[in-house]
């Protein structure tokens, strides 16, 4: 235990990726506290730095290198030589051995078994001298929050990400994800509807699900039996959609957004639900990556084009102006000019309210990275050009038709909004002309549209 005497120390951290590694911080930082020391948001004043990786795409990790490298320069110029730095996340996970050859800078490595002993880990790096380098990391993740999980939240007071399971089954050859956080492992019902009863106490009023695959979500408890209370289906065992039907009941004024949900495991019942629960928003967060017919094959994303196509129709009709977000991959290798073609032409005739596009990086341990066929860079940027110039036209005309309208918005700064079909920090935004208490939800008449965000 930390001396009572003695200044507790302080850890500050550096996240990085996406919003489930976001989560994995504030876990570890709610270790931190429980352990009786401070958090601080200086890097120059902390005993401890820690820097949470990503290590998704090649990108990625080049920015969790970076932002390492940084930290162990800035400890030195800023005179704090006794200044220990742990990297923790994705890329800590799946590179450990080779990291610890490459940056002999870092004091300790950890893996995302290790996010909810932050605290411990934190006080045996500090009592240690001169062992730079050491890994807690252990293979193979199981490691899943509970909703009495401390947590420190790094999101502002009134939005929330909740995650609802961990890890992936699905084999889709361009991702390593199964490979650095293990197969999927949902949380029981019970734990998730506690922890959303205690944001909603606390006034959140967004609630963001996610995980690896959200549609997944209870499949792998249908072969256990569920505990008191939990919601099931009595055939079957929990599902998304039980869940969602048991929030709708929890009082308060609150939406919840479902973040990364799976083509492949949407069902009726799902979409029903959605439409019939008021607390839901009218929001998809659905990842395509292609619809090309072989590019799926080659992706290996377990469905096809018919499958796609009847499931968008259905959402459209099922939940009356539901707002469709996703994201697509140019360059996968082997993509022809007329796979790419076959792409642009499904984005014209969809229309997606909200979409992304990557190009295709090519991952060390992948089944895609070995495949012949490989895109050159100038390709894939060409690619992305010509798919983000359609869609920004597309997103132009759909936010023009949204003036006139009034529609409910979440005030995040005073100037600024989002409306349920935008969720945090990867859509678009409202721009108020009159300021909006934060964290409130407000109607307000849409009187414009800049790019892709509307005027109020």
């Amino acid at each position: 235990m930390i001396s009572k005497t003695a200044s507790p120390p302080k850890v500050g951290m550096i996240s990085l990726g996406c919003a489930k590694n976001l989560v994995d911080a504030e876990i570890m930082l709610g270790s931190v506290m429980k352990s009786g020391m401070q958090i601080t948001a200086n890097a120059d004043e902390a005993d401890v730095l820690v820097v949470n990786t990503c290590a998704f795409i090649d990108s990625a990790k080049e920015e969790s290198i970076d932002a390492i490298l940084e930290a162990h320069q800035q400890r030195g110029l800023n005179k704090r030589p006794g200044q220990k730095l742990i990297v923790s996340g994705c890329m800590s996970q799946r590179f450990s051995r080779e990291l610890r050859e490459a940056l002999p800078e870092v004091d300790a490595f950890i893996g995302l078994d290790q996010v909810g002993e932050m605290g411990a880990i934190v006080q045996r790096v500090l009592s240690v001298e001169n062992d730079r380098g050491y890994s807690f990391v252990t293979d193979r993740p199981t490691y899943i929050p509970n909703y009495d999980t401390p947590r420190f939240r790094l999101t502002p007071a009134h939005s929330a990400y909740l995650k609802i399971a961990e890890g992936c089954n699905h084999p889709c050859s361009f991702c390593v994800i199964p490979q650095m956080r293990g197969r999927h492992r949902s949380r029981q019902p019970g734990s998730v509807l506690a922890e959303i009863r205690g944001l909603v106490a606390e006034g959140v009023k967004e609630i963001n699900l996610i995980s690896q695959d959200t549609t997944y979500y209870g499949m792998d408890l249908w072969a256990e039996k569920a505990g008191p209370r939990q919601p099931v289906d009595s055939a079957r065992g929990p599902t998304l959609a039980a869940l969602l039907r048991e929030i709708q009941k929890i009082e308060g004024d609150f939406w919840v957004r479902l973040l990364y949900t799976h083509p492949a495991h949407w069902s009726d019942e799902l979409i029903e639900t959605i439409a019939g629960c008021d607390k839901v928003a009218r929001y998809v967060d659905m990842p395509l990556q292609h619809i090309e017919e072989g590019m799926l094959g080659r992706m290996r994303r377990e469905t096809s084009r018919a499958h796609i196509e009847n499931l968008i129709g259905r959402l459209r009709r099922g939940i009356p102006g539901v707002a469709i977000r996703t994201t697509f991959i140019v360059g996968f290798p082997g993509e022809s000019e007329e796979a790419f073609a076959s792409l642009l032409q499904f984005i014209e005739a969809t229309r997606f309210e909200r979409l992304g596009v990557f190009k295709y990086s090519q991952e060390e341990g992948s089944r895609a990275a070995k495949m012949a066929e490989q895109i050159p860079n100038r390709i894939k940027s060409e690619r992305y050009r010509r798919a983000m110039t359609v869609q920004q036209r597309i997103a132009r005309e759909i936010a023009a038709k949204n003036i006139g309208n009034e529609l409910r918005l979440l005030v995040d700064e005073p100037l600024i909004a989002r409306t349920q079909a935008d969720a945090p920090d990867v859509d678009a935004r409202v721009i108020l002309s009159e300021a909006a208490p934060v964290g409130e939800f407000i109607m307000r008449r849409i009187t414009g549209s800049r790019g892709y965000d509307l005027t109020a």
